[in-house]
């Protein structure tokens, strides 16, 4: 594979190619080395779409250009159909084109379809794929998006020394003026960026021919390939530019995170009560959806919508409030906020509930005073908040017994309130340097199943140490350097010390032999020791550096690296299999009740996956850390 490209040609091998049947045989033949196995139908489309290609091309005339498959996007493994390179005649052009394989009679509109006037992403079609019916976003929203995502990200493309153009090609389509994807809800959209359908192949052979006509493909191609992959954004930093400044285009959607947003502003459209639920794992892009939907509303010129953002994480909340003006902080507060003492039912046109795994059986707590308990649920009462209540979640991130939010249980109340509920799943995953085999290996790993992921080391940086004090200092390199971030986690297995010692410093609590370290500054400490931090400070201010974050600090953040004590409630027992010691947890809130096993397997799930690039690991159990060597060498 070069450059996580699956197919790359000059034009005339290319045709060859396809001629000779070569080109989806050499493409599952680079995919296995990426650990990637498309199915049988995905198979069959890299057939058809090549040969669609190269009809394109012979079409326009041109000669020269440089083609390539399944392009994966930086940070992603989502994957770009096509992309074509060559010179026209004022500029070296990067041409990106999405194809489809969608017939008319495949394709319908969904229900979260129409002119939504304050957002022009409200453009959702459900399309036969694969032989089942699934949810998608219009082609020409996708394009649009890849293009500002690589834009963002691939250094010759944000300075403007490549230009990029792109591109839909439904080739079993027919156009049809007005009818699915040629609605006039689309105009604008398709003026910006065009699908042409199979009866339009002459014009869109005339775009490949002004973009391309002058060759030199190979040049533009290796510019491209070469060029610097700009640093991830961090999603904190670019908080204040999506809510405080309106600009929802700071992190460009893609796949299933645009279908999410397109079904929350249908329901908001609509002005109807309604509950949407949108899954999803580690790195899915949960809160950039809540954060990308509320700075379109909070931004839009057409209407003022009452918007909220919520959740029952302290330490998410204050980081995203940390970066933003005071004014914009009004709108994130606490999920324990939205009760009937404060809110009338129906007040808010929409509520956008992160982390709602976190959300508890009452919004009441030891502190709220008689004259505003509610007998409602903490779910009831989010839902009667708002018209249109937004819940992301991963059922998997659940991890004590006081936390009771799951997909079922949403789902249930809403029903039986009797409001509808659209869910959205999320698959493709932003974190781990979008590397989906790292998260499906890890999942495999701590559940006990079967281990028939695997990841490469140039997708994700996984390391074992046998040394908790070398891989802090690697830790603390990797956060030094600049524009990244890394912090050092732990099983919660040491104790807490809620008060200073008596040289008026943190406790070093957790100890493993010679190594020490102090936890997050305990919440009954309200003023820390010199350049140290409140705990729900400790993963976005530099000085974080210095402690041991636990479960509750971590959730919800990213960092370049991360680096995690498996601490001795997790081991190998004499199966070979993961197992729990419940007796070596100390977080007394955990051991409370529940299915504490579940609770630690899905509590180092979060901490391994808070990485964007790569992963450290100790184990405080000798013949734990050797078999991860041995499985990841």
């Amino acid at each position: 594979m070069s450059n996580r490209v699956i197919y790359h040609a000059p034009q005339e091998e290319f045709f060859n190619d396809v001629i000779m049947n070569k080109v989806a045989s050499k493409m599952q033949e680079e995919a296995d080395k990426y650990s990637i196995y498309p199915g049988p139908s995905e198979i069959a489309s890299w057939r058809n779409n090549c040969g669609k290609i190269r009809d394109l091309l012979a079409l326009s005339g041109v000669s020269g250009t440089y083609v390539t498959f399944e392009y994966m996007v930086p940070y992603s493994m989502k994957r770009i159909d096509c992309m074509i390179y060559g010179k026209g005649k004022t500029s070296e052009n990067v041409v990106h084109i999405e194809l489809k394989q969608w017939s008319n009679e495949g394709v319908k509109s969904s229900n979260s379809e129409g002119n939504f006037e304050v957002d022009k992403d409200d453009l959702k079609v459900e399309a036969y794929t694969g032989g089942a019916v699934r949810t998608v976003a219009h082609p020409s929203q996708q394009v649009r998006n890849y293009n500002d995502y690589l834009t963002g990200f691939i250094e010759v493309l944000s300075k403007k020394e490549l230009d990029i153009r792109g591109y839909a090609y439904c080739y079993n389509y027919v156009r049809k003026d007005g009818a699915a994807l040629y609605d006039p809800i689309y105009n604008n959209l398709q003026r910006e960026y065009r699908t042409y359908s199979g009866n339009e192949v002459s014009e869109l052979a005339e775009k490949l021919k002004e973009a391309l006509c002058n060759g030199d493909g190979f040049s533009i191609f290796n510019k491209m390939m070469k060029s610097r992959i700009l640093p991830s954004r961090k999603l904190l930093d670019s908080a204040a530019q999506m809510v405080s400044e309106g600009n929802a285009s700071a992190f460009s959607l893609l796949g299933e995170q645009i279908v999410a947003k397109n079904a929350i502003l249908d329901k908001i459209r609509r002005n109807k009560k309604a509950v949407v639920i949108v899954k999803g794992g580690p790195g899915t892009g949960k809160t950039v959806i809540a954060l990308n939907v509320l700075a379109e509303l909070a931004g839009s010129k057409n209407k003022q919508y009452k918007v909220h953002y919520a959740t029952n994480s302290k330490s998410l909340l204050e980081g995203v409030k940390s970066k933003l003006p005071k004014d914009a902080r009004l709108l994130f507060s606490s999920a324990r906020t939205f009760i009937p003492a404060k809110f009338e039912e129906n007040s808010l046109d929409v509520l956008l509930v992160d982390e709602a795994h976190r959300v508890e059986r009452s919004p009441n707590t030891r502190y709220t005073p008689a004259s505003l308990r509610t007998d409602l649920t903490q779910a009831q009462a989010l839902m009667r908040a708002a018209k249109v209540c937004v819940f992301f979640i991963d059922d998997h991130q659940k991890i004590r017994g006081p936390e009771i939010g799951d997909v079922d249980m949403f789902r249930q109340t809403a029903e039986s309130a009797g409001v509808k509920v659209e869910e959205v799943q999320l698959t493709s995953q932003f974190r781990c340097n979008g590397s989906d085999n790292y998260l499906d290996w890890i999942e495999d790993l701590l559940y006990n199943d079967e281990i028939i992921h695997k990841f490469s080391k140039d997708e994700f940086d996984f390391k074992v140490y046998d040394s908790p004090q070398k891989m802090y200092d690697d830790i603390v390199i990797e956060n030094n350097k600049e524009g990244q971030t890394a912090r050092i986690v732990a099983g919660f297995d040491w104790p807490w010390s809620s008060k200073l010692d008596e040289n008026g410093e943190l406790v070093k609590d957790v100890q493993i032999g010679d190594f020490a370290m102090p936890w997050e500054t305990h919440m009954n400490i309200t003023k820390p020791p010199k350049d140290y931090v409140q705990w729900y400070e400790w993963a976005y201010k530099e000085s974080g550096i210095k402690q041991v974050g636990c479960i509750y600090t971590a959730q919800g953040f990213e960092f370049d690296y991360i680096g995690v004590i498996i601490g001795p409630d997790l081991y190998l027992d004499d199966n070979g299999k993961i197992a729990v010691n419940t007796k070596a947890v100390k977080d007394p809130v955990l051991l409370r009740g529940g299915d504490i096993e579940k609770f630690v397997r899905n509590i180092y799930r979060v901490l391994m996956t808070r990485g964007m690039k790569g992963c450290f690991v100790y184990c405080c159990d000798k013949k734990l850390s050797d078999y991860l060597k041995e499985i990841t060498q």
